[in-house]
């Protein structure tokens, strides 16, 4: 007999985690936790595993790992999660709180109906553009529209860290691209060292795209937090939007704010409660 856990099931955009409140006890094997309620046949089913843990620097520490078992830096639909879930739960009385991630601490304004969070803006910190900290392979100074040849094709991409390294690229349609194809390609290119997350973007207009997203150790994601705001933020640096830009993912809309003039970046998107229950671990 295993240990029975107690869960809630969460959604940012359909970007979907079984989340434990650690805030009392840890669970052992987070790794092996994690790939099994991921699993979508035998266990519950998410893109990955996220702990809610105390702090000594903020007012709650994440702890996020993938559907493979592989840890994270930071989820930023699960950054607004945790937020409504430490909220909704009486963990906090405070509609302003900070979250520390392992790419630092996130500031999270919690926007409040019916005693239920309904919205989370998240200061989502200054993105970071020097290869060999997103990392990625280059002599450059920026990794800013540069051809990287995947699968026999030169694609334009864009580098950028929010926490975790993404590759952004702009294609024509997002609803065309042979993501279960290429997106592995993408995430095991050697030029990245340790894989990469990577978005594809189509332009609607100045202030709105569509964005597909394959995320490293999960695959194909209904939608990405830091991957929305590396998005926005390669849209602006490469003048192909303004810096306020709505982005429709596969599961919903999040709305991101490039301030360049304080190098900050701002995202404001819902989070969503699925179901609750108990699940026994298998070892």
């Amino acid at each position: 007999m295993g240990k029975k856990v107690k869960f809630t099931k969460m959604h940012g955009c359909g970007n979907d985690y079984v989340y434990i409140d650690c805030t009392k006890e840890m669970i052992d094997n987070p790794e092996k936790v994690s790939e099994y309620v991921s699993d979508r046949h035998f266990g519950i089913g998410s893109d990955g595993l996220i702990l809610i843990c105390p702090s000594d620097v903020a007012d709650f520490r994440m702890k996020m790992y993938n559907a493979d078992g592989s840890e994270g830096s930071m989820c930023g639909n699960g950054v607004r999660c945790i937020a409504k879930y430490v909220y909704d739960k009486g963990l906090t009385d405070k509609t302003n709180i900070s979250l520390e991630t392992k790419s630092g601490i996130k500031y999270l304004e919690l926007t409040v109906e019916n005693e239920k969070v309904v919205k989370v803006k998240v200061n989502m910190g200054a993105p970071i553009l020097k290869p060999s900290d997103i990392p990625v392979k280059s002599d450059k100074d920026v990794f800013i529209d540069e051809p990287v040849e995947v699968d026999g094709v030169d694609y334009r991409v864009t580098c950028v860290s929010m926490g975790n390294p993404h590759a952004v690229t702009f294609v024509d349609d997002t609803s065309s691209i042979p993501i279960e194809k290429i997106g592995p390609k993408f995430e095991n290119h050697p030029i990245f060292p340790d894989r990469v997350n990577t978005e594809f973007v189509q332009l609607i207009s100045r202030n709105e795209v569509n964005m597909r997203v394959w995320e490293r150790g999960s695959g194909e994601t209904l939608a990405c937090g830091t991957g929305t705001c590396a998005t926005v933020v390669a849209c602006v640096l490469n003048d192909k939007t303004d810096d306020e830009v709505l982005v429709h993912l596969l599961g919903g809309d999040l709305f991101i704010k490039y301030d360049r003039e304080n190098d900050t970046v701002w995202m404001t998107g819902p989070a969503e409660i699925v179901f609750e229950g108990e699940i026994e671990l298998p070892f």
